[in-house]
Formats: structure tokens, C-alpha cells, sequence
């Protein structure tokens, strides 16, 4: 097996432990990719997409897994829990062995009973909401992503000790990622003893406007803003925050921590943070891999992707392992032995968290997001 543009020294254990296997699987194993692939939020779901191609074509390139051709099994959720459940279902009547994916929370809790019924393991590179894991409801599920009440402390600590803030509005998209994400902040502030919630309030994903709850960050007096959501409706309370001429902080997640942001909100993104996965662009496979996405799509890769080729690589080595596409004999694998990824050797606890992976603060610098944190 050769990995496109990576020294075969970084993989040496890896392809051993392919090359060892001795157990195999019946025929093509077939990996699902879900999540938001067209809308508003396609630009969180494509790089997963992309990521997954270039993991699973390199591995076909080489024979496969254990002599196993792997077909990929596409579909788009359009991050809508409503959309998740019809391609849940699809994915299981298709015959898929295992899904990366989905790419927003709430969409992936909607379909997340769906696999579990089927006896489907899931893995996410970006489904934050800590209640996938930590309720004990989805014993299928992993990421390859830290949950929002780690996200949400690394936001609020930011806040308070490095930025001095005081008093905080906590605003949020009323959605099961952005809402919880939130909640959390709201709880650490009024933990804190050294700051105060001076507004909490839900805003409705798509509107035109949001001048109402822009009037009410002002009316507050709040220094700075915590925002739970996605980048459609920050940037639009961003911008008009500017146009306003308030100079409030606005602190927000992964999931306005994206270059789409940046294009929507134009020159009002300047000086806005979020929180995102730290920055692995000095590891030898991240190095790699994005050199490959270059290669093959002439672009760099988006949001997310080093966390699904993470995700990718993580999975297809734990069916290797395994020598099989039981879910069960894959939990063991995750698990139990590391693998080697953008994140350095990683593996999976009993609730399928990834050990070792965090969130690290960005600030828009000249039009990019650059790590302050």
C-alpha cells in the first residue's frame, strides 16, 4: 500500500499491521461519508468528503484493506436532522459497514438510532454535543472532535482571563450544537465569580436580520459575546454589530471558525475569535495530506478535514486490525490500540472520545484565521 505523498517511513507500523493481517473480510467494504455536502453549510461537509477519498483511494491504490476493494457511499444531509434520518436509512439499505460522518450535532443525533439499530458504528470529525458520548445513548458512536463543554471552557477562560471580560451576552442558534454549546458557557461564566451572563437569547438560523438581538447586546452593556451556532447567522449579527459601530467582542466556535465566514462578513470578521481543533500543520501527515488535497482537488482542504482524515485513517486501520467489519471487533481496536494521525497516535475511550485531541483560539488577522491560543 502506498499513501499519496507521504514518506513511507510515517506509515511503516500502519502498513505492517495491514500487511500482517491474516483474518479477512467477504468482498467490498463499504464505508458511508455523511453529512452537509450541498447549502449553506457544504463547506463544513465537503472537506470530510475529500479527506475520505484520499485516504480510501490510497488504500485501494495498494489492494485495499486485507485484499478488500473499499467503495464509498456518499450522501448529503444538508446538516438537517429532518434530511439525516432519510440518509441514515439509505446508507443501512445500501449496506454500508461503517459511517464517517455526520457533520453538525444535530443532524447527527437524529440519525445515530438508526445505525445503532443496524449494528453500524459511527465516527464524526466535527459532531461536538457532548451528549453523543457522554449520555451513554449512542454506544456506537466516536469523534475524532473534543465535545462543547471542553470547547465552551476554552472560550469563557479565554474571555475572562486573557481578554478581561465582564460582562458577557451568550447568544445561541436555539440548534442541539449551538444551544448546548451555549448553555455550557453561560454555566462556566456564572462559575467564574469574576463575570456576569448579561444576556442569554436564542436567535432563529436563517433570518434577515438580526438587528433585535444586536439591539439588546448594546442595551446590555456587554464587552463581549459568546456565540453557539454556525457562520450564516454570526456573520450577520457581526456585521451589523460593526455597522452599529460597536466595538463588543465576539467569541464564538468551530463552527464559525471557517474561511466561508471570513467571505460572508468581509472586512467586520477582522478581530473576531473562535475557537477550533489546534493547529497540526507542522505534523508530517497533516504536512502530507494536504499536500495530496492540493494535488488532487488544486485547492487547500476546509473545515474539518484534518479531523475526518483522522477519522478516516482511524477507522480503516481498526477494520485492518480487526480483520473484520463487526462493529464490535472494531470498538476494540479504537479502543484499545493507537493510531498514527494529523493528531499525532491516537485512540479512542469507553465513550468514544478522542484522547488527546482539544480546541485551541483563532483570531481573523488580514483576512485568515490565525492561533492566538
Amino acid at each position: 500500500m502506498k499513501l499519496t505523498g507521504v514518506p513511507a517511513s510515517l506509515f511503516s507500523a500502519l502498513l505492517l499491521t495491514f500487511a500482517l493481517q491474516t483474518a479477512s473480510v467477504a468482498g467490498t467494504i463499504k464505508i458511508g461519508v455523511a453529512g452537509a455536502h450541498s447549502g449553506d453549510l457544504a463547506s463544513y461537509g465537503l472537506p470530510t468528503v475529500k479527506a475520505v477519498e484520499l485516504v480510501v483511494n490510497d488504500l485501494n491504490a495498494g489492494g485495499g484493506i486485507n485484499g478488500n476493494p473499499i467503495e464509498l457511499l456518499i450522501e448529503d444531509d444538508v446538516c438537517k436532522p429532518e434530511v439525516a434520518t432519510n440518509t441514515a436509512t439509505k446508507l443501512v439499505s445500501q449496506g454500508a459497514h461503517v459511517v464517517i460522518g455526520h457533520i453538525c450535532s444535530g443532524a447527527t443525533k437524529a440519525a445515530l438510532p438508526i445505525y445503532k439499530d443496524a449494528g453500524i458504528l459511527v465516527i464524526s470529525p466535527s459532531a461536538t454535543n457532548p451528549a453523543l458520548t457522554q449520555s451513554g445513548d449512542y454506544p456506537n458512536f466516536y469523534r475524532t472532535i473534543a465535545s462543547d463543554d471542553a470547547q465552551a471552557r476554552t472560550e469563557v477562560d479565554f474571555a475572562i482571563n486573557v481578554l478581561g471580560a465582564r460582562k458577557i451576552a451568550v447568544i445561541h442558534d436555539k440548534g442541539d450544537y449551538g444551544k448546548g454549546l451555549a448553555e455550557y458557557a453561560k454555566t462556566f461564566i456564572q462559575q467564574s465569580g469574576t463575570a456576569e451572563v448579561v444576556l442569554y437569547e436564542g436567535v432563529t438560523p436563517g433570518a434577515v436580520d438580526y438587528s433585535a438581538v444586536v439591539q439588546k447586546i448594546k442595551r446590555s452593556g456587554a464587552d463581549a459575546v459568546i456565540f453557539g451556532g454556525y457562520h450564516p447567522e454570526a456573520s450577520k449579527i457581526v456585521t451589523r454589530m460593526r455597522k452599529k459601530k460597536m466595538k463588543t467582542l465576539f467569541i464564538s466556535d468551530d463552527g464559525v471558525k471557517d474561511d466561508t465566514f471570513i467571505k460572508v462578513a468581509g472586512k467586520y470578521a477582522e478581530g473576531v475569535y473562535a475557537t477550533g481543533p489546534t493547529d497540526v500543520t507542522s505534523n508530517p501527515i497533516t504536512i502530507a495530506a494536504r499536500e495530496a488535497h492540493i494535488k488532487a482537488y488544486g485547492k487547500e482542504p476546509g473545515a474539518f478535514f484534518d479531523n475526518a482524515y483522522a477519522a478516516a485513517l482511524a477507522i480503516t486501520n481498526a477494520i485492518a486490525r480487526a480483520g473484520s467489519t463487526d462493529s464490535a471487533a472494531i470498538a476494540r481496536i479504537l479502543t484499545t490500540q493507537e493510531v498514527a494521525t494529523p493528531f499525532g497516535n491516537i485512540r479512542f475511550d469507553d465513550r468514544g472520545d478522542a484522547i488527546g485531541i482539544g480546541f485551541s483560539v483563532y483570531q481573523v488577522r488580514d483576512g485568515k484565521y490565525v492561533q492566538v491560543r
